[in-house]
């Protein structure tokens, strides 16, 4: 799709992008693209038991049932008790009742249990608390269970059931920030090894990047990206009227013979500067020569409404690229090309938010009307491999490279296609011969850095960490200024040589090369979690969040920033610090 990213394989523990910020201190498996951690395959056996265990029963053992001939000698033995004896005896009555469902006589033995126990008995005082807290959870009373829980990790600070029971009271009580603090402290506690609370952590992380992101997105000032990223973007489109450079009979008149055709165009077209000024780079004006065209209502309106709209995405301004997307799309006698480019670009715009069933009624209403269109079987085929339906994009891509042969980049993104098929089928064989299919690409297309680019990705995939890296050495020998490369071949040394030194000034070079690529400050900035700089950290997230293209990836850099806060209050409230780089 259009400005998308290259798509990598999961991991195999599929875990969150979140648990980036978090997990420190076990295997790190750097993939290409993105840093993936903590590999690991669990059991069923551990997925029912420690792991996934609800943590709903209070502490400790229930009194056994007495009869009335055991009473009298119970009598006697509760005076030789000591006070702790009797809260204990207290609390197991308690647990009785909770076991039978009755809470409120469970709650009248703990606060019995609270009160005869000595203050200086503060592990049994803080199992109190939490078993009471238990019982006000059961009850729903969140505040009183919060307030139990604060009382239990007061006195035991690291009491894994009264944090874990806080945070769970505090996200019913919509204290996101206090809740993913405890969890935080949870999971590493228990080394990351409990799926329940790190799905609390994953859902309250979500939900805090999404609002901070709706926030910030509304009231972002426009950035537009780099010189960089926006030849990219334009060079995945081969059908694109609008990024082909002036034709004859377009030139400014000063640029015409003066027996030219300058009685054809005048030199007054906002919609001619405006391609006049993307061949000079001076991609800011754009938007303003366009809007000139559009209101003078100019023969290019069409041409105009098209590249307002691709730069309002640029700068990530959907809502004002989506009407003049419309516009075009709706524009019945408007040029074939312009309506399918505008629905690719609508299309990739409702991807970016996550509104996959418009994207692809978009991409398939463009095949309809312009059927030899290549751009739509290309952006069509990264669509479906986003969705999964990799069968689907190798056959998008196909089409793409039936219409146009000499599609170096439709060609390369086939064969990460068909590795994606071959990755998820755990076929060997069948895995060479997608690996095959990138040495035909590169050999077929050597000037293509997308086919190199794409090929490491899969050898690293497949521990071929040298011959990875000379793929990338190639990429930079093409394009060196693609910043995005210079941060691949910067994971690929802390994968292979776990070299984080070369890492970070490989990583630094791409940000000197060009300072908006968020990818290379975000992913600085999980390295520098890993090596216990979190100050750092966040401050690499909160540059990538300025530099964010849509809102769904600023919520994703949110989460990202919000875990490595999470982590400074946890180690400085209870002194946890995981194990660094």
């Amino acid at each position: 799709m259009a400005a998308s990213k290259p798509v990598e394989p999961q991991s195999a523990a599929g875990l969150p992008r979140w648990q980036l910020a978090l997990l420190v201190g076990t295997p790190i498996v750097l993939g290409v693209g993105a840093v993936y951690l903590w590999n690991r395959n669990r059991s069923k056996k551990d997925r029912k038991g420690k792991g996934n265990g609800e943590r709903k029963t209070p502490e400790g053992s229930a009194s056994p049932v007495q009869g009335q001939d055991g009473q009298a000698r119970a009598n006697r033995e509760l005076e030789n008790m000591t006070p702790l004896d009797r809260a204990q005896g207290a609390k197991n009555k308690g647990n009785k009742y909770f076991k039978a469902g009755k809470y409120d006589l469970a709650i009248h033995c703990y606060t019995e249990a609270i009160s005869l126990c000595p203050t200086e008995q503060k592990t049994d005082l803080s199992t109190f608390y939490q078993n009471r807290a238990a019982a006000y959870e059961q009850q729903m009373k969140w505040t009183e269970v919060v307030q139990d829980c604060c009382q239990a990790v007061e006195m035991n600070p690291r009491y894994v059931k009264a944090l874990f029971r806080r945070a769970k009271a505090l996200e019913r009580l919509d204290n996101k920030k206090e809740c993913l603090e405890d969890v935080t402290a949870v999971c590493i506690l228990e080394s990351f090894q409990n799926q329940q609370s790190m799905l609390l952590a994953d859902k309250v992380l979500k939900s805090l990047g999404k609002e901070k992101a709706k926030d910030k997105y509304k009231n972002r000032e426009p950035l537009m990206p780099s010189p960089q990223f926006i030849k990219s973007y334009f060079s995945s489109f081969t059908d694109d009227i609008i990024s082909q450079p002036l034709q004859k009979g377009e030139k400014k008149d000063e640029d015409k013979d003066k027996e030219g055709e300058a009685a054809e165009v005048t030199a007054s077209s906002g919609y001619l500067k405006a391609k006049q000024y993307m061949e000079e780079e001076n991609y800011d004006k754009i938007i303003s020569e366009c809007t000139k065209e559009i209101d003078s209502a100019g023969r290019y309106t069409t041409e105009a409404l098209i590249l307002r709209a691709t730069f309002y995405l640029l700068i990530g301004n959907a809502n004002a690229a989506q009407p003049d997307l419309d516009r075009v799309i709706n524009t019945q006698d408007a040029n074939v090309k312009l309506r399918a480019n505008a629905l690719i670009k609508r299309g990739s715009m409702y991807m970016q938010q996550q509104q996959p069933m418009l994207s692809t009624q978009d991409f398939n209403m463009a095949a309809e009307i312009d059927s030899h269109n290549a751009d739509v079987y290309h952006h069509r085929g990264q669509l479906k491999i986003l969705l999964d339906q990799v069968e689907e994009a190798v056959g998008d891509f196909d089409e793409c490279i039936l219409l146009r042969p000499d599609s170096a980049l439709a060609q390369a993104q086939k064969c990460f296609a068909l590795y994606r098929q071959q990755y998820t089928g755990n076929n060997p064989y069948q895995m060479q011969t997608a690996m095959d299919c990138f040495e035909d690409v590169i050999r077929r297309f050597p000037k293509c850095a997308e086919g190199y680019a794409l090929y490491a990705q899969a050898l690293t995939d497949q521990q071929q960490f040298g011959k990875a890296d000379e793929m990338y050495d190639k990429c930079i020998e093409l394009e060196p200024d693609n910043a995005t490369t210079y941060v691949h071949k910067g994971l690929l040394q802390l994968q292979w040589k776990q070299d984080v030194d070369l890492g970070l000034e490989l990583i630094s070079k791409a940000i000197e090369i060009d300072n908006k690529c968020d990818f290379a400050y975000e992913t600085m900035g999980t390295i520098e979690v890993q090596r216990g700089n979190l100050d750092k950290a966040i401050d690499m997230f909160n540059k990538a969040i300025n530099l964010a293209k849509s809102e769904m990836e600023m919520a994703h850099l949110y989460s990202l920033c919000d875990a490595a806060y999470a982590q400074t209050e946890v180690a400085r409230k209870y002194g946890l610090k995981p194990p660094t780089l």
